[in-house]
């Protein structure tokens, strides 16, 4: 922290915004809607963040395209619903600040549809605890595939060799995950591969998921001339007074003191990639989807302006298969455990979990249970017939993991537990029992596949519950799982307007933050798809609009 008087600035904006991810951008543009001057800084020589690696969803409830559909949300329902599944875990999740959230929904969608942004409403994707009270379907937006040519060589500066180059939408996972043997997952694949082609005949590069919002939103920026600085970390905030009115960067090794007459915005992300807070904080460290600047830095800048913290032990945890010799390089699992023919043990040939969980929930039982259980890794175990459900899976070389011992096939369930190095008789007998519940349909120990969301990623054909198969056909397999995420919950404590608060509860003058860099609205859990991209959006553009409203200092 400097404090800063009669030194000469080298800019002057009226809003420093650091970060490139959907809250820093959406700052951006709701701090040029508002009629401020923007300057955007990247610490890293790629734009986009974890944004541009995401799936791109955004839960919003109570949208205007719900509206439009007609789709029968609205702010009771939606708050009713967060009161149900957000415990009360602080200042984070303040019923001003979840009130912030739902009634700051509408402006950051209308506002970005009015500068030319398409959305998708994915009208059959539950909330993932839909049964909950208030829950509801159709709450997630995200950008209609984009044509990334429209940024020029902006789109070189991204981290595109790390996503899939296809216009892939949300809904087109569920149909995919059931195996290209369903006439479902085929008639999805023509309709992806037909917009694919339409994009290549007529000279678009479409683009979907994360990619499609991330350059969206970069697309607004560079149209409105709103400059961005990549390789420009910032640095160190500067105060007069109590408070801040500028920062020093570091653009591209040379220190920049900017004067920012109205605030700065902080978006810089999580602490996903540093380890050493990763080990203090969460107890382990491993895979991350989270972009390499996702190093916390942006959170021990706001702590050392004297900003309170909190939830800084969890995450937007996910389930992955690790690749060999690297924990921090794996593979992503969000319907495997899901789907018929398969369970997850521990370590001692057990179930202990309700495989269909939200992967936050589900993880997070992980995390529980080892501390009376080992469970790092636990173990997927499937039967030959789970093996149409790994498509997407067997695209990113399933035959290295199984010379590696990460993926481990036996002939039979006796054979598969000594290699996995679990009791065989704890092995078949767990099986055993699950195979009465597939049976049933009834999942009596975990509830497994009672509710929408469980559903959604099963296979319905010909079952009594979607999600229960039995394992009884060789070959077995198990499958190594460990924890993973797609970015840390906690980071700096903000009010319902994005103001950063110290330790005494009070605001920071001239100091925002949104997204991954704060602590998140939504508590210990994950009510939908889009829980993280959503706030930070949303709460990139209240801090924008509050920040625009400050007397600019002198």
């Amino acid at each position: 922290m400097s404090q800063q008087s009669s030194q000469q600035w080298d800019i002057t904006t009226d809003l420093l915004i650091a970060g490139t991810g959907v809250s820093g951008l959406g700052a951006a543009i709701a701090g040029v809607d508002s009629g401020a001057e923007v300057l955007v800084v990247e610490s890293t020589d790629k734009w986009g963040g974890t944004t541009f690696l995401s799936g791109g969803a955004l839960w919003l409830p109570d949208n205007p395209v719900m509206k439009r559909d007609k789709a029968g949300d609205s702010e009771k329902s939606a708050l009713e619903y967060l009161n149900a599944v957000v415990d009360d875990v602080g200042p984070a999740s303040s019923p001003a600040r979840k009130l912030a959230f739902l009634r700051g929904v509408g402006d950051s969608v209308s506002t970005l549809e009015k500068y030319g942004v398409k959305w998708l409403r994915s009208k059959d994707y539950p909330d993932y605890f839909s049964h909950k009270p208030g829950g509801r379907l159709g709450r997630c937006l995200e950008v209609k595939p984009f044509d990334v040519n429209k940024l020029g060589d902006w789109y070189s500066k991204t981290r595109a060799e790390a996503v899939m180059q296809l216009p892939l939408c949300l809904g087109d996972f569920s149909d995919l995950a059931r195996g290209f043997r369903n006439a479902r997952a085929l008639i999805r694949l023509t309709r992806l591969m037909f917009r694919k082609l339409s994009g290549d005949l007529t000279g678009r590069k479409l683009r979907g998921m994360g990619v499609s919002l991330a350059c969206a939103l970069m697309h607004i920026v560079r149209s409105k001339n709103i400059p961005v600085w990549l390789n420009s970390p910032i640095v160190d905030l500067i105060f007069e007074g109590n408070e801040v009115v500028g920062a020093i960067i570091n653009k591209e090794g040379r220190t920049q003191r900017v004067r920012a007459r109205r605030g700065v915005i902080l978006g810089t992300g999580g602490f996903a990639h540093n380890r050493e807070w990763r080990e203090k904080h969460h107890g382990f460290s491993g895979w991350s989807s989270t972009a390499p600047g996702d190093d916390g830095s942006g959170i021990q800048i706001g702590l050392n302006a004297g900003a309170d913290s909190a939830l800084l032990d969890l995450g937007w945890w996910v389930p992955v298969i690790p690749f060999p010799g690297d924990p921090t390089k794996g593979m992503l699992l969000i319907w495997e455990r899901s789907m018929p023919h398969a369970i997850v043990i521990d370590q001692n040939g057990k179930r202990f979990v309700n495989e269909s969980l939200p992967y936050v929930e589900f993880i997070q039982a992980i995390i529980d249970h080892r501390q009376n259980t080992p469970c790092f890794p636990s173990w997927i175990v499937t039967d030959h017939s789970h093996e149409r459900y790994l498509n997407l899976a067997y695209m990113v070389g399933v035959d290295n993991l199984k010379a590696e011992g990460t993926i481990v096939e036996a002939a039979t369930l006796s054979e598969l537990a000594a290699k996995i190095g679990v009791p065989a008789a704890n092995l078949a007998a767990t099986v055993e029992r699950f195979n009465r519940f597939a049976q049933t349909g009834v999942d009596e120990d975990f509830h497994r596949g009672e509710n929408e969301y469980e559903n959604y990623y099963g296979d319905p054909s010909g079952r009594r519950n979607p999600n229960l198969g039995e394992l009884k056909t060789g070959p077995f397999r198990a499958m190594k799982l460990m924890p993973g995420d797609i970015g840390t919950k906690g980071g700096l404590l903000t009010d319902e307007y994005a103001r950063v608060l110290d330790k005494h509860g009070s605001a920071i003058a001239g100091l925002y933050a949104a997204g991954n860099t704060t602590a998140t609205v939504m508590g210990q859990t994950y009510p939908g798809a889009g829980g993280t991209l959503g706030p930070a959006l949303v709460f990139g553009f209240i801090g924008a609009r509050h920040a625009a409203k400050r007397t600019p200092s002198q």
